[in-house]
Order: structure tokens, then sequence, then C-alpha cells
């Protein structure tokens, strides 16, 4: 039976990805998500847990956002944390895996194919919403439609990018 240590690294290993994202959207850097992802690794690495953690993936993300915001506060008052050389060596190196990148990149492709087969006004508003940020209000109020609205295309673009993609 894995110990609780093991079982978040390996937690860490099945979410890194959208640990890399979350810390990337929340501190609007990838290099500092990067870092902070590094970071948490360390921390999973080097602590012995006595009691269960429940859910490993929620553990995980709260290490990483401690450690983010930690990194701001510390950030403005100039202060840089170092970590112990051996604990470092530690941290699994992440290189790019060719077939990965390929297979992203036939994705990224297909998906932004998809974006652009939708209906002018549908895809105005999957592109406010899922690549600008605004929220449902936001779209409705700048192009001068009801919520429902921005709601229903929303769902229209979603559901036919799930089909594809899937």
């Amino acid at each position: 039976m894995a110990t609780e240590r093991e079982q978040l690294l390996l937690a860490y290993s099945e979410h890194r990805d959208a640990l890399l994202g979350y810390l990337a959207r929340k501190f609007g850097s990838t290099s500092l998500a990067e870092d902070i992802a590094q970071e948490t690794w360390l921390r999973l690495a080097s602590r012995n847990f006595a009691e269960r953690i429940g859910n490993p993936r929620a553990y995980l993300f709260r290490i990483a956002t401690n450690i983010g915001t930690d990194h701001q506060r510390h950030h403005g008052m100039g202060i840089e944390v170092q970590a112990d050389h051996r604990v470092i060596e530690l941290v699994p190196a992440y290189g790019v895996d060719p077939a990965r990148s390929v297979q992203y990149h036939d994705e990224l492709r297909r998906l932004l194919q998809v974006v652009e087969d939708l209906p002018p006004r549908c895809r105005e508003i999957f592109v406010l919403c899922r690549v600008e940020g605004l929220s449902h209000g936001e779209i409705a109020e700048r192009l001068g439609i009801s919520k429902s609205t921005v709601v229903s295309q929303m769902v229209k673009a979603l559901a036919r990018l799930e089909k594809v993609m899937a």
C-alpha cells in the first residue's frame, strides 16, 4: 500500500498540467507557475504525513496557492526563499515529449477549426467568454443582447466543441 507521501506525489504527477494552468491564471505568469509547482513538489517530497489526506488534489492545489500567496507577499518585501540542494535534486525533470507536443498541436488545430466553424455570433460570444475571460453579464452588456442569449450561445458552442473533440 502506498504511503500518504507517495499518494500525494502521484496526485502531483496526475494533476501537474491542471495545476500549472490554474497557477498561471491565478498569478499571471507561466514561469512563476512553474516555480510554484516545483516548490509544491519539493514540499510534498520532503514531508512525512501522519494523517490521511482525504482529497489529495485539493490538498495539492491548496499548498500551491499558499506558496504563490507567500511568494507575492515576499516578493513585495524583497525576500527570496532557497531550498536545500539535496531536495532540489529530487525534483523530476519535465522535458517536452515530442509525441505529446504533436498530439497537443493536432488537438489545438482541431479546436481552432471548430471555433472557426461556429456561427459568427456564437463564435464571438465564445471568444469573449473563454479567451477574453468576460462574464456572461459583461458579454451581454457589450453586445447589447440578453444574458440568456449569451448562455444559450455558449451552450451551443460548448456542445459543438464537445461533440467534435470527444
